[in-house]
């Protein structure tokens, strides 16, 4: 099999196969449309289908919104009294704490001489001297 390629022809040819085959096989892999960027552009369209399932969940909530505030006096209602603080005659309003439980409150004695809110001796604002 070795006399096969004794001769310069029978080189020039094998090199010939080997750089065609490997331009080939580049291609296949790395050209344009080759597998790699064909499996970039896969993931990107995933990533983008994803992102459109979002926004159509997202489109489907405003819709319903919508619908709701064109249709019903609930919906215009629930949108005063959370967001407006709006509330009817006669009614109490009750807002809700939201700090911890792990506060700790401050208590201070009202028989005290000293007024913590008005502290005089203490000068907020500097004046600057010339």
């Amino acid at each position: 099999m070795l006399e096969v390629f004794k001769t310069t022809s029978s080189k020039l040819l094998l090199l010939l196969t080997i750089i065609v085959v490997s331009w080939l096989q580049y291609q296949f892999w790395n050209g344009e449309g080759g597998y790699f960027p064909h499996q970039a552009l896969m993931e990107r369209i995933q990533e983008e289908a994803d992102k459109n399932e979002e926004v159509k969940e997202s489109n489907r909530i405003l819709a319903a919104e919508v619908y709701d505030l064109k249709n019903g006096a609930e919906a215009i209602e629930e949108h005063a009294r959370l967001d407006l603080g709006l509330i009817k005659p006669h009614e109490t309003f009750v807002q809700m704490s939201t700090i911890s439980t792990q506060y700790q409150p401050i208590y201070i004695d009202s028989t005290a001489d000293q007024d913590l809110r008005n502290n005089e001796d203490d000068d907020p604002a500097p004046e600057f001297q010339q």
